[in-house]
């Protein structure tokens, strides 16, 4: 029976992170960092399972070459930090979850051998000992929780030296217990300093010179945090936002900077991206930018919130609208100004009773 890879990225910190965040925050980070994993996979390796906080890949009878394992161990580190890097430079959220999320670090565990396989509901699984194996290693005595680990029966495989070193690369021997025997394999502790991240979307901070064109101003009995939960999940805005048919987004995203969802308004197709402007230390500040209205060329709205104890907060909203053409600024004062007006008081007070209703 031909040996088959066992290839196993793991999320470190994810108990931890889990446990003493919001669950909702921290199931989005996770979620989206597997994602990455999964679509930093260049081996073409099968996903067998996602296993909360780890993913199981598997190339069956066939093991990629040292170049080619070592090549794809460095693209899903470099593509983890890269987006843990994303979410902290263009984070908007203040929750634990969110502030936390740089904090997490990767594992990987590689092992192979001959892999059996087991059918349950017409789906085909990694099934025996050398999938046991795997999973053990994960339980290792490495003094570190960002590294990663080739099984010496990979490593032979593969005539990976017992001091490989590289820029990234530093591997050294190991070996635990498990179950009276002794397991053997070779580890790489991962300094990210060393990874070259790929380059973000830089968060764009709006400088406006003038006054908004519209202001509202409401108090509100919840925190600047939960409230500020309300206004950037897309999923409640259906619920307290007037005049808007839908919200599409995706709901597998931390709102950050650089998010994008539309709004539909009697079938038209609004597009708004995450910004963010300065303020005042202990403001926190939500934007969106669009450029789809007929009759502005780019409309800002701003959501600043002013903490006024630790169950209260005032909200205040303001609009800004550039509108080149002399038709544009004439049709938007007679016309969208006062809809604007409208819409966004009655969408105040809706958010006031959704929020009385979910105390």
């Amino acid at each position: 029976m031909n040996k088959s890879l066992l290839f196993l990225p793991d999320i470190s910190g994810f108990t931890e992170f889990v446990n003493t965040t919001e669950v909702g925050h921290s199931q989005q980070v996770i979620a989206e960092l597997l994602e990455v994993l999964i679509n930093a996979n260049t081996l073409s390796l099968n996903l067998a399972e996602i296993e909360g906080d780890a993913l199981f890949f598997y190339k069956e009878g066939e093991i990629p070459s040292l170049e080619m394992l070592l090549a794809q161990v460095e693209t899903m580190f470099t593509a983890f930090y890269s987006h843990l890097k994303l979410l902290e430079k263009n984070r908007v959220c203040p929750c634990n979850a969110c502030s936390s999320a740089p904090n997490l670090q990767l594992k990987i565990i590689a092992h192979s051998g001959p892999m059996q396989f087991i059918t349950v509901q017409d789906k085909s699984k990694p099934f025996g000992i050398e999938v046991i194996q795997a999973h053990r290693l994960m339980k290792n005595s490495i003094n570190s929780t960002n590294y990663v680990l080739f099984s010496k029966d990979l490593s032979d495989e593969i005539k990976l030296p017992n001091n490989y070193q590289s820029k990234l690369f530093k591997f050294q021997k190991g070996a635990d217990e498990y179950d009276a025997k002794r397991i053997h394999y070779l580890y790489s502790i991962i300094n990210k300093e060393d990874l070259k991240l790929k380059p973000y979307a830089q968060a764009k901070k709006v400088i406006l010179d003038k006054s908004p064109s519209l202001n509202f101003e409401k108090v509100f009995p919840i925190s600047a945090p939960h409230l500020l939960e309300y206004i950037t999940n897309y999923t409640y805005r259906k619920h307290w936002v007037h005049g808007v048919d839908k919200f599409e987004f995706n709901e597998k995203e931390v709102t950050r900077i650089g998010s994008e969802h539309v709004c539909v308004i009697n079938g038209k197709h609004l597009n708004f991206t995450t910004i963010t402007k300065d303020g005042e230390p202990n403001q926190l500040i939500y934007g969106e930018l669009t450029t789809s209205p007929t009759p502005v060329d780019e409309l800002y709205q701003f959501y600043i919130l002013t903490p006024i104890d630790q169950n209260s907060c005032k909200l205040d909203v303001e609009i800004y609208w550039n509108a080149k053409s002399p038709i544009k600024k004439l049709l938007f004062f007679l016309i969208v100004k006062k809809a604007f007006r409208k819409n966004i008081g009655k969408g105040l007070d809706n958010l006031g009773l959704f929020i009385e209703q979910h105390k």
